[in-house]
């Protein structure tokens, strides 16, 4: 028997229970919200579903004991939110609120809410969980992304997106079919960097991407994936990088993070992943002391 915990209710927490429990990755999924009326309509709304066999249930004290725990609590980026960065001051406090339920977790830790990447790191530090089972979820959206682009391009090859989940992102030019110049690289990256602002714009916040890919995060979870999966990871030494959750290609399952894939990257990709480690780091070192 499985269970999955969703810190945060609303949009993307909401769509996440339904997912899970529509796919059968989970037998029994506890939400939690601070918001009662809306946690209650979310439970009746995925009951509702007539899914035999998934239970739903509200109580916090199963959370410890679940085998994964998806936070999805916080702030919504916005059009007026520049970067995903720009939401730490809002997310972190509530973040720390959320501690507390989280003593004794003994899964898989991952975590949506932005900014993922200081936020996983936060968590693995704050909230005692071990770095291998802290994940955190972005490079899956970012690859599709990525990928979208790639083929409207007319240009071949696996779609690949490590690095920051946000405006340091890096995107594999080396993997593709063709070989790709410094300039389009950079006019690609600029496309990413916005690619959720059209969504967002237009209804207020991606919901269908992100979950259908934290779904398959989920199920690699559960079932022990063969396929490395671009999320984000805390990094001690990997990559050359230290002190911060990066995104990178990693081997994961029932235990969190198996390995960490070190792949070889061209001197552009090496470049602009460090420069995401060290913005990164940075952050991370002014909220960890």
């Amino acid at each position: 028997m499985s269970t999955l915990a969703i810190i945060g209710a609303g949009r993307i927490g909401g769509e996440i229970g339904f997912v899970a429990a529509l796919r059968g990755i989970v037998d029994e999924i506890i939400l939690h919200d601070v918001d009662l009326s809306l946690l209650h309509a979310q439970v009746l709304d995925i009951e509702d579903c007539g899914l035999l066999g998934v239970q739903v249930s509200t109580e916090t004290a199963g959370i410890r004991e679940a085998d994964v725990c998806v936070f999805a609590a916080g702030f919504p980026r916005n059009p007026a939110v520049k970067t995903r960065a720009d939401l730490l001051g809002a997310n972190l406090p509530i973040a720390g609120t959320c501690l507390p339920l989280l003593r004794g977790f003994s899964g898989v830790f991952v975590t949506v809410t932005n900014p993922m990447d200081i936020l996983n790191y936060y968590f693995a530090r704050k909230a005692g969980i071990p770095r291998e089972r802290c994940i955190g979820f972005g490079g899956q959206l970012d690859s599709a992304r990525f990928g979208r682009i790639l083929g409207r391009s007319g240009i071949g090859g696996p779609a690949f997106v490590l690095g920051e989940h946000g405006e340091h992102q890096v995107p594999l030019f080396h993997l593709l079919h063709h070989s790709v110049d410094i300039d389009t690289r950079e006019n690609f990256l600029t496309s990413l960097r916005g690619a959720s602002m059209e969504i967002i714009r237009g209804k207020e916040g991606t919901v269908f991407g992100p979950a259908r890919h934290i779904g398959e995060l989920l199920t690699a979870i559960l079932r022990d994936g063969k396929e490395p999966v671009p999320c984000s990871c805390v990094l001690d030494g990997e990559y050359g990088i230290s002190g911060c959750s990066l995104g990178v290609p990693a081997r994961i399952g029932r235990e969190g993070v198996r390995k960490i894939e070190e792949w070889p990257l061209d001197p552009w990709e090496e470049r602009h992943l460090r420069e995401g480690g060290a913005f990164l780091a940075d952050v991370s070192r002014g909220i960890h002391g």
